[in-house]
């Protein structure tokens, strides 16, 4: 009892001071002291008393315990790596494979039972019967299929050509050797290709012709070394296939002859030629042999005088181009 009269004593005594403690051990301040802050709640003091006033927390419907919708956590002990299978693996087997794929066209070259015919189509390229070795870096005549018709080996580096080069190469039609450096071809290196009809070796540096095929008819060493007495006399009769002729930009000092009747177009032009003998182009004894078909004959560039052997031109059916006086 005494101890109850002793608390009711106290507490007469603080309300009677104002200064009653809070719960926390704050002291409740006096709304109409100099503390108070909050000039907008006027009077009005916001504490534990009447927090209740302005938050029903008993009516608010909108509080959600988010830890009822985490997911639940079982720890268990780690599992092993999951193995990717080929199907699913998303790397390329070019990353996964120490050597890259061998191309499908080398393989069926390599596989195929004629593949030792085929060696140069691993380096040039073959369609059909033409092989394309253009700017290779070759320095000799590469070996090529039996099947071979039309060869272009241009922007080489080709010196030579031997013998054995085309030994066997029945088929084939046209050999393109431009800008080389071929200086000699062995006589029976093309004298026995029996359907040649295309020799292209302009921008070389041949000094003299081997024998020449008679299937032959376009025969084009412009921009070489030639000069009259590596052309053989008579290298010409035989070509009874042969239309154009193609010899400027040499060092010729003569028309080489006799030519065949079957020509139409010979190129002179750029050469060293000062005279010409009066049955280059006509048959001055006989006066059989009209040339209707050799109408383009080029002579400029020449130090020859062109109206000094009217009796060469009376057989053709146009004047060759030229100095005329």
């Amino acid at each position: 009892m005494k101890r109850t009269a002793f608390l009711s004593l106290l507490a007469l005594v603080l309300l009677g001071t104002g200064t009653a403690s809070l719960p926390n051990g704050r002291k409740r301040r006096d709304p109409a002291g100099e503390d108070n802050a909050y000039g907008l709640l006027g009077n009005y003091v916001l504490g534990l008393d009447n927090y209740d006033e302005v938050i029903d927390l008993s009516n608010y419907e909108g509080l959600t315990d988010y830890g009822d919708q985490l997911p639940e956590v079982k720890v268990s002990s780690p599992a092993p790596p999951t193995r990717v299978s080929s199907a699913q693996s998303t790397v390329t087997p070019r990353t996964l494979s120490s050597k890259p794929p061998m191309n499908r066209l080398t393989t069926g070259l390599l596989d195929s039972p004629g593949s030792h015919d085929l060696p140069t189509c691993l380096v040039c390229v073959c369609l059909g019967s033409s092989v394309y070795c253009d700017d290779a870096d070759l320095e000799s005549i590469p070996p090529l299929p039996k099947t071979t018709a039309y060869l272009y080996a241009r922007f080489n580096r080709i010196r030579q050509i031997r013998a054995g080069d085309f030994k066997g190469l029945t088929k084939l039609k046209r050999i393109n050797l431009s800008s080389n450096s071929i200086s000699s071809i062995d006589d029976d290196a093309l004298r026995l290709l029996p359907e040649l009809q295309d020799l292209i070796l302009p921008e070389n540096q041949l000094g003299a012709l081997p024998a020449l095929p008679t299937s032959l008819e376009v025969l084009d060493v412009r921009q070489n070394r030639l000069r009259s007495s590596g052309i053989q006399p008579g290298a010409f009769r035989a070509l009874e296939k042969l239309q154009f002729l193609y010899l400027a930009d040499n060092l010729l000092g003569s028309i080489p002859g006799p030519l065949p009747l079957s020509l139409r177009s010979l190129h002179l032009q750029n050469n060293m030629i000062e005279t010409m003998q009066s049955d280059a182009f006509c048959d001055t004894e006989e006066h059989k042999h009209s040339r209707r078909r050799l109408e383009d004959i080029r002579l400029d560039g020449n130090p020859i005088n062109l109206g000094l052997f009217p009796s060469a031109y009376f057989c053709l059916p146009r004047l060759p181009t030229g100095r005329c006086c």
